[in-house]
C-alpha cells in the first residue's frame, strides 16, 4: 500500500481484514504512524459491533500483518498487488508507477485509486501496462461496499478480473467499468449537487427547502448538507477534474457558489460554516449569504416533487449517456449507484418504474431551460421509440 492517508491507511485495513498481510510505505514523516493509529482504531471499531471479547487485542492481532516499509521498492518486494492512493496529480502518480514497475515481481497487479485521473494515462509510465488498473474505493473505504475496477486501454482481462476477484474476497462489491472521466458514480452522480447549485444560483429556491425536497423523495441527505459533510473542497475538486477531462461540457461546469465558498474558506462542517453554520459538528441553520431576508429572487418557489424529479430526471440521462458510451452496463450503474452513492434507486430502475416515454417527455420539457442537462440521451429516445 503506497500512500498513508485516509484512503490508504482505510484500504491497509479493509485488506487486513480480509486476511492479507500489508506493507505500508508513505514518503511524508510521520504518516505512517498516523495511518497505523486510523487503522487501530477502526479495527477496534469493528470488533466491538463483531461482538468480540477483546476488541483491543483482536485489533493488535490483525496489526501484526502489517509491516512499515521505508522506501517504494521494499513496499511492493514480493507482493501480488500494490495499490497507490497517493496526491492526486497525474505526473506524481506516473512516476510512482515508473517506480512499482521496476520495483515489482512481474506478475504483479499494479492498481491506482484515482476517482479522477486516467488510469490508460497513468499506465502509460510502465513497461508493462497490461497489469495496471484502477481500484476506486470510496471513503470510508471499511464501510462502503463498492469497489469501481477500471480497465485501461492496455489493461489485460486476466489482470483486471485478478483484481476484482480480490477485492471480493476483502467482501466488497467490484464492479467493472471502462477508463472514461468520473467513472461511474462520479460523473453520474455529478447533477446530484450541480442541479441544486443551478437552481440556487437563479433564486429559484432555498438550500434547505431543495435539501428537505431530496430527503423527502428518500435519499439519505440532501446535497449542500452531503458536499458539507464531505467537504466543499473536495466535491469542487471533483467536479473542476470531471469538467475537465470530459472536454468542459456546460452541464458539468463547476459552480460559481462552490468557487465562492471555497477562497472564503467556507468548507462546510470542517471550517464551521459552508452551506449551513456547525457548531461542535451540528447544523445550526443556513449561512448568512444563504438566508434571503426579504424574499428577492425566491418567487414561486418549485415544489418538493419538482426539486426532486428534476434531480433524478438529471441523474437518470447522465446514467442513459454513460451507458451509451460503454462505461458500464446498466445492472453494474444501477448497482454502483445504490452503493457508492447512497442512492435508494438505481437510475435505470427509476426510469423504467416511471416508463421511459414519459421520462423523455419531462426530460423534454426541461431541455429548453438547459440542453446539455436535459437533452434526452439517444439510448434513452431509442427505448422510449422502441416501446411505442
Amino acid at each position: 500500500m503506497i500512500g498513508a492517508g485516509t484512503m490508504g491507511a482505510g484500504i491497509a485495513q479493509v485488506a487486513l481484514e480480509g486476511g492479507w498481510r500489508v506493507a505500508l510505505h508513505d514518503a511524508v514523516p510521520g504518516a505512517t504512524d498516523r495511518a497505523i493509529d486510523l487503522i487501530r482504531q477502526g479495527l477496534t471499531r469493528r470488533a466491538e459491533k463483531a461482538g468480540r471479547a477483546d476488541p483491543a487485542r483482536s485489533a493488535t492481532d490483525a496489526l501484526l500483518a502489517l509491516d512499515v516499509r521505508p522506501s517504494v521498492a521494499r513496499a511492493v518486494e514480493g507482493a501480488h498487488l500494490a495499490i497507490e492512493a497517493i496526491v492526486e496529480d497525474l505526473e506524481i502518480k506516473r512516476r510512482l508507477f515508473a517506480d512499482l514497475d521496476d520495483a515489482a515481481r512481474p506478475d504483479a497487479i499494479l492498481a491506482t485509486n484515482t476517482s479522477a485521473l486516467s488510469v490508460s494515462r497513468i499506465a502509460e509510465a510502465v513497461r508493462r501496462p497490461e497489469r495496471v488498473v484502477g481500484l476506486h474505493f470510496f471513503n470510508p473505504a471499511p464501510v462502503l461496499p463498492l469497489v469501481e475496477v477500471v480497465a485501461g486501454r492496455a489493461s489485460a482481462p486476466w489482470a483486471v478480473e485478478r483484481a476484482a476477484g480480490i477485492v471480493d474476497g476483502w467482501g466488497k462489491t467490484a464492479i467493472r467499468v471502462a477508463d472514461a472521466p468520473g467513472f461511474i458514480v462520479n460523473r453520474v452522480n455529478r447533477p446530484f449537487t450541480l442541479e441544486p447549485l443551478r437552481l440556487l444560483r437563479a433564486g429559484a429556491t432555498t438550500i434547505e427547502a431543495i435539501d428537505e425536497a431530496i430527503v423527502s423523495a428518500g435519499f439519505p441527505m440532501g446535497p449542500f448538507a452531503l458536499m458539507d459533510l464531505i467537504g466543499i473542497d473536495v466535491n469542487l475538486a471533483a467536479a473542476r477534474g470531471l469538467f475537465e477531462a470530459s472536454g468542459r461540457p456546460p452541464r458539468f461546469r463547476p459552480s460559481p457558489i462552490q468557487e465562492e465558498l471555497v477562497a472564503a474558506g467556507k468548507l462546510g462542517r470542517k471550517s464551521g460554516e459552508g452551506f449551513y453554520r456547525y457548531v461542535d459538528g451540528k447544523a445550526t441553520g443556513p449561512a448568512q449569504r444563504f438566508i434571503d431576508r426579504d424574499g428577492r429572487g425566491i418567487g414561486a418557489q418549485p415544489g418538493p416533487s419538482s426539486i426532486a424529479e428534476r434531480v433524478v430526471l438529471a441523474i437518470v440521462n447522465e446514467a442513459y449517456r454513460a451507458v451509451g458510451e460503454g462505461v458500464a452496463s446498466e445492472p453494474d450503474i444501477d448497482r454502483a449507484m445504490q452503493l457508492g452513492a447512497n442512492h435508494p434507486f438505481g437510475p435505470f430502475e427509476w426510469a423504467r418504474r416511471t416508463g421511459v416515454h414519459e421520462v423523455t417527455v419531462m426530460l423534454d420539457a426541461l431541455s429548453d431551460e438547459d440542453a446539455d442537462t436535459f437533452r434526452p440521451a439517444l439510448p434513452l429516445l431509442r427505448e422510449a421509440k422502441a416501446g411505442l
